[in-house]
Order: C-alpha cells, then sequence, then structure tokens
C-alpha cells in the first residue's frame, strides 16, 4: 500500500507510547487538527493520544469516537491560550505534563514563536512542528507560511513524523442523544431547515446581518425553517436578522444551545450556512452540507476543499475599504489596521440562496 504525505515524509519515532498535540483556539481551530490526529493515531496505534486543548475541545471530544484519548485543558499563556496568566498554575501544569513522559509532541498552533517554547517544555522525546524564522526550533520543523490551508499544514507537520494521511477533512460522530436532544426544534412541516451563523472571531469575515435577513426571507417565502445560532456574543445580530427577515419562520436560537444540542442540530440541518467559524467546520465534520462566506485569503487557509457537498462564496478584497491598506499580508507579520468593515458585503444572498436550493436537491 502506498503511503500518501502532504510534504515531505519523516521517518516514524520508535517506541511511541504517549502524544501530545498542542492546538488552542476555536472548535474551528480544533476541526483543522482532526485529521492530523486521525494520521498519528494510524502511524502509532500503540499510542495515548493527548490534546492540549480549551474547555470547548474537551466538552466536543469527551466520550466520543475519534482518535484523542483525553484532553487536558491548557493554563493562560500569552500566545498559546488567551486570559489571565498565573505563572504559578503554567509551571505546576508543566511538571505535571513532564510526569506523562510523552514520547512525542506535536505543535499545531501558529508559527511557534509562543508554542514552540511551551512545548518544549514538557520534555518529550521528540517534537514536531511548525517554526517560523524568529521561533525556537523543535527537533523537526515546518518553516511556517500563513497561505496554507490549515488542515494540509497539520497533516504536513505530522508526515514529519513519519504519520501518513488518513483523511483530508475532519469527521465527528454524533451520537443519539444529541440528536433527540435537537429533534423538537425541527419542523417537520417546513421544506427544510436552514441554519444561519452570522459571528466570527473578526468583524471583518461577517457577512453583513442585513445580507443573512435577506437570505432568510427568501428562504422562508419557500417554506424553509430558517434558524439563526451563535453563542450569547451573537444574540444581537442574530435577533436583527430575524427582525430584518419579517417571516415567522425565522427564528433566533442564538445564546440558547448547549454544545450537545449544537452539534445536533447542525447534524439534523439541511443546509447550513456560515462565516468562516466555528459552527461551519462542525457542521461540515458531521457531514450537513455547507455555504461558506469567506475573504479570498480566508478561504486558502480555512475553506471547504470538496464542491459537491460545499460552496463558497468569495469577497476579492484585498484593501481596506476605510483606509485602503493593503490587507493580503496577514498573519504574524501583519500590521493591522484600526477599521473593522465586512470584507463580504458584495457577496449576492439571491447567489447563496441558489447554492442552498442546489445542495438540497442533492446538486
Amino acid at each position: 500500500m502506498v503511503e500518501t504525505f502532504v510534504g515531505k515524509a519523516g521517518e516514524r519515532f520508535e517506541h511511541v507510547r504517549r502524544i501530545a498535540v498542542l492546538r488552542g483556539g476555536g472548535l474551528g481551530d480544533l476541526m483543522f487538527a482532526v485529521p492530523a490526529m486521525t494520521a498519528l493515531a494510524a502511524a502509532y496505534p500503540d499510542a495515548k493520544i493527548t490534546l492540549l486543548g480549551t474547555p470547548a475541545h474537551r466538552a466536543l471530544l469527551e466520550g466520543r469516537p475519534g482518535p484523542v484519548s483525553e484532553v487536558v485543558v491548557l493554563p493562560y499563556v500569552f500566545g498559546v491560550r488567551p486570559g489571565p496568566e498565573d505563572p504559578a498554575e503554567t509551571a505546576a501544569f508543566q511538571a505535571r505534563m513532564r510526569e506523562a513522559r510523552f514520547d512525542l509532541a506535536v505543535q499545531v498552533h501558529g508559527g511557534g514563536r509562543y508554542s514552540n517554547p511551551f512545548l518544549l517544555e514538557l520534555w518529550a522525546r521528540h517534537t514536531v512542528g511548525t517554526r517560523t524564522e524568529d521561533a525556537t526550533a523543535l527537533e523537526r520543523n515546518l518553516p511556517y507560511q500563513y497561505y496554507q490551508h490549515e488542515m494540509l499544514r497539520a497533516l504536513e507537520v505530522v508526515g514529519l513524523a513519519g504519520a501518513p494521511v488518513q483523511t483530508l477533512e475532519a469527521t465527528l460522530a454524533v451520537t443519539e442523544q444529541e440528536r433527540a436532544a435537537a429533534a423538537p426544534l425541527r419542523d417537520p412541516s417546513a421544506t427544510g431547515l436552514l441554519a444561519l451563523h452570522p459571528g466570527a472571531t473578526d468583524p471583518r469575515r461577517c457577512w453583513p446581518s442585513e445580507r443573512f435577513s435577506r437570505l432568510a426571507s427568501l428562504a422562508a417565502a419557500d417554506g424553509w425553517q430558517v434558524v439563526v445560532i451563535g453563542d450569547e456574543a451573537d444574540h444581537e445580530t442574530a435577533r436583527a436578522i430575524v427582525d430584518g427577515a419579517g417571516n415567522d419562520r425565522v427564528s433566533c436560537l442564538a445564546g440558547t444551545l448547549s454544545l450537545s444540542e449544537l452539534v445536533g442540530l447542525l447534524a439534523l440541518s439541511d443546509v447550513v450556512v456560515g462565516n468562516d467559524s466555528g459552527p461551519r467546520h462542525l457542521a461540515m465534520a458531521v457531514g450537513t452540507p455547507t455555504v461558506g462566506l469567506y475573504w479570498v485569503g480566508n478561504s486558502l487557509n480555512a475553506g471547504p476543499l470538496g464542491r459537491g457537498r460545499h460552496r463558497v462564496h468569495l469577497s476579492w478584497v484585498t484593501r481596506c475599504p476605510v483606509c485602503g491598506v493593503d490587507v493580503t499580508q496577514v498573519g504574524w507579520t501583519a500590521e493591522r489596521c484600526e477599521h473593522d468593515p465586512s470584507y463580504l458585503d458584495s457577496i449576492d444572498p439571491a447567489a447563496v440562496y441558489a447554492d442552498v436550493q442546489a445542495l438540497a436537491a442533492g446538486h
């Protein structure tokens, strides 16, 4: 059997029983790392994989089938997990992790300026990961170039440890309990269930609420049930979308769903439309067709790879609509202007709805 790698393959390490994978960030960031962890599990079938992640990662993966044996929540450390730092807590965390005696530690969390020194404090026998020019070197390093798809980047990293590709995109098993919890939220008399997620960590990645309202109105007029989802931070925007749609088939669920209910609802939806954000990535992982709304740079790093079940609408903005500064220079070296306009304003709701209809029809 021919093994497939992204980039250059490294020799497999010997006698690996414990693997640590460092991946902080949101749920979308976690989905980017799942194929890499699947590859590690296949290459090192006798090893236990510990994800060093966030409380949301643990809530999502705990008790769920997959390559991860356990999730250990990271302390607050600048550049690793944002929050109020406690040096004593960090030192205690690293001491506990050293006691685990990891054979291999894998860094798939940014360019390594902050994450590589943190990873090295675990004292693993072997280390692999990404590295910018100013970052501390690991045993095996992948040069960090910002414009690379995050899933492919993580797969290239684990390839350095001799782990060939098993799958290119994340999959997430949905439990019967999650489907049952979400079932009452669906209207069986509707044409279909369309879930909209208007949020993102960067406001420049957000499609304007009035565009979402127009999309919701078009779908509701055709008999669709439309639900606007998100966390509490998305509630105000979600309410504005519902009010702007002006149809009682459109409702707001932002800030009301548990993580299990969200996973169940995404799995039961016929189509999910969202910005470059965690819920769209989750929807894709549970097997639901999606329409992604992307600034072109974000699509290079985080867009779906296929087009049979997923569609992408792109904004080709290259300069800030307010001050005209070049916005293609992003990532770890970027100097960001102070403006936060939507880069997605030009995306047409009618064109997005056409893709919703096509995906629902299996086209």
